[in-house]
């Protein structure tokens, strides 16, 4: 089994479970449909296939094996139900109302390690439910979720963040004292993890407007492990290489 988390992308809270990584799935479906006339789709007895036409976008789906265990040390919640656990990943699959008042399918980040950071949401979940107590109470919960990517503007849906060319990054040396400003890290450092609730993309796109330049400012504080910056933490930004930064 492996930890992973998903983070609710408006609030950056984080719902922490166990993945069995034999039961990753991942399928893609090409924007296509067939070829259609004022009469109806185009077809003959003759064709062995009918003919498509490529629309453009179609659809990547991650079917995930979830495990959560009320017995298991290392959680957050003390309760006798599982379901409780469970239930903030389940009503991701149910409509809010949006800042616009239509509704919408939170987005949300699936993030396992340094390999995978998918932004997308959650279109369906199924539950089995386990070791019930004598109350009827299930201590186990075995939850398939199919998640659906969607378009991320941090290019993050492969790798934790988006890579920049080693020249980009400045050397500490080369970057004059009054040119420096200063950022802290917000949060409250609660996460299961002891990391804030801010994550470097989210810095790199408040003080350069663009959220795949996190490596200017971990490379300059020389940072190796992203997940441990704490709520507080000072970190020294230079300015952006390529003259980005935002006021």
């Amino acid at each position: 089994m492996e930890r992973v988390t998903f983070l609710l992308e408006k609030t950056g809270e984080r719902f922490a479970c166990l993945l069995n990584p034999a039961g990753v799935v991942v399928r893609r479906l090409a924007g296509l449909q067939p070829r259609q006339s004022t009469s109806g789709p185009l077809t003959g007895a003759a064709l062995k296939d009918d003919p498509i036409l490529y629309t453009g976008g179609g659809m990547t789906e991650i079917l995930l094996d979830l495990l959560f265990d009320v017995t298991l040390a290392g959680s957050t919640l003390t309760t006798e139900d599982v379901r409780d656990l469970t239930r903030p990943l389940t009503s991701l699959a149910e409509g809010k109302e949006g800042d616009d008042g239509y509704g919408q399918v939170p987005l949300v980040r699936f993030v396992w390690g340094k390999a995978w950071n998918v932004l997308g949401v959650v279109a369906a979940v199924a539950e089995r439910l386990e070791n019930f107590t004598s109350s009827g109470a299930p201590q186990r919960s075995w939850l398939r979720m199919r998640f659906l990517r969607v378009g991320d503007p941090a290019g993050a849906d492969t790798e934790p963040w988006a890579d920049l060319p080693p020249e980009d990054l400045p050397e500490q040396i080369d970057v004059p004292p009054d040119e420096l400003r200063f950022h802290q890290v917000q949060g409250d450092g609660g996460n299961e993890d002891g990391s804030s609730g801010e994550r470097p993309d989210q810095i790199a796109d408040l003080l350069y407007g663009d959220p795949a330049k996190w490596r200017v400012f971990a490379g300059f504080n020389k940072i190796d492990d992203l997940w441990k910056v704490s709520a507080g933490d000072v970190l020294m930004i230079p300015p952006d290489p390529s003259g980005g930064n935002k006021a």
